[in-house]
């Protein structure tokens, strides 16, 4: 019985002929070989299993020979030839650096250097897994490297290129090699299994070639694999099976789902595809894979990126048709992000999971995430044959005023109705015949946190924090319903006792309540507009961004009359007069008499101001 050589062995390159995916490289050392422009050092850097070693023998081979062709081939037949193919050459030496890694090794290859070839012109020695030397053998070498003899020729090979010293770096000639592509490791398989009389389908090929990664020594023993596995008839259900690769039939199913929105049977695939002993990990990146492979096949240039066999690859492209580009970006985001926290996870299943329901959530245009709409974007239903005129921006909702130590939590969704079209401008004698119909849903109270957020200690907040929760407590009021309101003339008189009415309302926010009280309002000359008078443009912003449609409409109310509005306004300042403070006591006394709210914070903290 024959003795059983692996493919890797059987098939291995001889000449640069045959030399797959370097081309560039084996053009290089022929050329270099025709015009006897010999360099004393080479080195060959790449991935694994892309021909480094193999191009240096092809390259020792051929300069040894007696009588190369015309292309820089070796004949094969002369005695140097000979001795190469059967293991006996003493003019080429073949050293692993992994397992003769000491200064020792190296002293010992020194003197063998100096001895002369018997058979051809030079002495090749290749060194393979250079990277592997100590350093004080890389400077053990160091001296040998940059001035051997004349008959001496070192090729060096290596997968880690970075492991190696500068030094011996700057002493060779470096060749980089490419991984090879899925197409030329697909056609080296094809030839070879013609050659051995394996039947092997176009798709099961493919698979080899993508699980080699570039690699056609891994494509190879693949092969052989598979062929042991399967017998004389290779076919892809066996190929995926022998190799534990997840069949492409489950993404193609999974998108068609998330395409339908149906979550549920995506998750039920999750759990067959574990129940296989497949890793979630990769499960994950093979559908952001998946994804990618879509969104490049949905034009026709990007088909060439996709390194499938032609009968997957228009499944692919049919698929791709009925899926969105927005669908995809957002499919591969949040896929992406899956795969990037996976390790931090927790609970990792049920993290895919929930990717998966996002992914699913994704063709329904539902929001996955609950925000809390601002008045703005929530809408207001009117009926159609009302004639409302309604005020400057009618908020649907008004969040109530909390107390500065409580945590609110925002609803967890506010249904939103398509809004019937307002006019921008309706008469204001427009008569009212129906109430404005305002959609509200009132959030239930959501309790205050007592694990991570917890409500400070009085006496234990500072300044800066007593402004925010004033904000976010002026940003979260209760929400009013609008009442009618009538078109009733007011005065001075009534506009100042609602004007006292509304500071006590918003007496929970000291520094807007204060801001109320020190300012006497007026009556513009078109009756209607209300003018605020604020200390400087900070408080203009805030007001006009926080609370004035909240303040314009308690007025409105309190004094019936829809048509007034609230205009807030920089008061002009005389700097000529009031006295002038110098001295820190007197700064501190002017400001607690100024503000209320520093007393009680005074007091609180037991300050004692000098």
């Amino acid at each position: 019985m024959e003795r059983f050589i692996v493919s890797a062995r059987k098939y291995r390159p001889g000449s640069f002929e045959t030399l797959i995916g370097q081309e560039n490289i084996a053009k290089t050392l022929k050329n270099s070989i025709l015009r006897n422009q010999l360099a004393h050092a080479y080195l060959f850097c790449g991935p694994r299993g892309v021909g480094k070693t193999t191009s240096a023998r092809i390259f020792a081979k051929t300069i040894n020979c007696l009588s190369p062709s015309e292309e820089m081939d070796p004949c094969g037949l002369c005695e140097s030839c000979k001795a190469f193919d059967e293991n006996r050459s003493f003019s080429i030496h073949e050293m692993d650096a992994a397992s003769n890694n000491s200064v020792e090794d190296i002293r010992l290859l020194n003197e063998k250097v100096r001895i002369p070839p018997q058979i051809g012109r030079y002495s090749v020695y290749i060194i393979d897994e250079v990277h592997m030397l100590s350093q004080a053998a890389f400077n053990a070498f160091l001296k040998t490297l940059e001035e051997p003899p004349a008959h001496a020729i070192f090729i060096l090979a290596t997968t880690e290129k970075h492991k190696i010293i500068p030094t011996i770096l700057s002493r060779c000639q470096t060749y980089d090699f490419n991984r090879i592509s899925v197409q030329d490791i697909v056609g080296n398989i094809k030839a070879i299994a013609n050659k051995e009389g394996v039947e092997i389908e176009e798709e099961a090929i493919h698979v080899i070639a993508k699980k080699a990664d570039g690699a056609m020594r891994d494509a190879l023993t693949l092969f052989d694999q598979s062929v042991a596995f399967c017998g004389e008839r290779v076919t892809y259900e066996k190929v995926i099976t022998n190799l534990s690769i997840l069949d492409y039939e489950y993404y193609l199913r999974l998108t068609e789902m998330f395409l339908n929105g149906g979550h549920t049977s995506a998750l039920m695939i999750f759990d067959e595809i574990l129940s296989k002993g497949f890793n979630a990990l990769h499960f994950i990146g093979g559908l952001g894979t998946h994804f990618r492979d879509l969104l490049v096949c949905k034009e026709q240039a990007g088909s060439k990126l996709l390194e499938l066999a032609p009968s997957v690859a228009e499944r692919y492209r049919e698929q791709a048709l009925r899926c969105s580009f927005d669908f995809l970006f957002n499919a591969l985001t949040i896929t992406t992000q899956c795969e990037s926290t996976y390790k931090a996870s927790g609970n990792q299943r049920l993290h895919i999971e929930f990717t998966l329901v996002k992914l699913s959530r994704i063709a329904e245009a539902k929001p996955i995430l609950t925000t809390v709409k601002t008045p703005a974007e929530v809408p207001v239903k009117v009926p159609v044959e009302a004639h409302v005129e309604p005020p400057a921006e009618i908020p649907a909702e008004i969040p109530a005023e909390i107390p500065a130590a409580a945590h609110v939590e925002p609803p967890a969704e506010i249904p939103a109705e398509i809004p019937a079209k307002i006019p921008a401008e309706i008469p204001a004698a427009a008569p009212v015949e129906a109430p404005v119909e305002v959609p509200v849903e009132v959030p239930v109270e959501a309790p205050a946190e007592t694990s991570r957020h917890k409500s400070p200690l009085k006496g234990t907040r500072s300044i800066k924090e007593m402004l925010k929760q004033a904000e976010a407590s002026s940003a979260n009021s209760d929400r009013v319903e609008p009442k009618e309101v009538g078109e009733q003339q007011f005065g001075q008189v009534e506009l100042e006792a609602a004007w006292l009415a509304m500071a006590e309302s918003e007496k929970n926010l000291t520094k807007l309540a204060t801001a109320i009280t020190d300012t006497k309002p007026l009556i513009s000359e078109d009756n209607n507009s209300i003018i605020f008078y604020v200390k400087n443009e900070l408080q203009k912003e805030w007001i006009n961004k926080n609370c004035k449609l909240r303040l314009e409409l308690f007025l409105q109310e309190r004094l019936n009359n829809r048509n007034a509005r609230l205009l807030v306004e920089v008061a002009v300042q005389d700097e000529a007069g009031g006295e002038k403070l110098y001295m820190p006591e007197e700064k501190a006394k002017f400001l607690l008499e100024r503000y209320p709210e520093l007393k009680e914070l005074q007091k609180d903290m037991k300050l004692e101001i000098k």
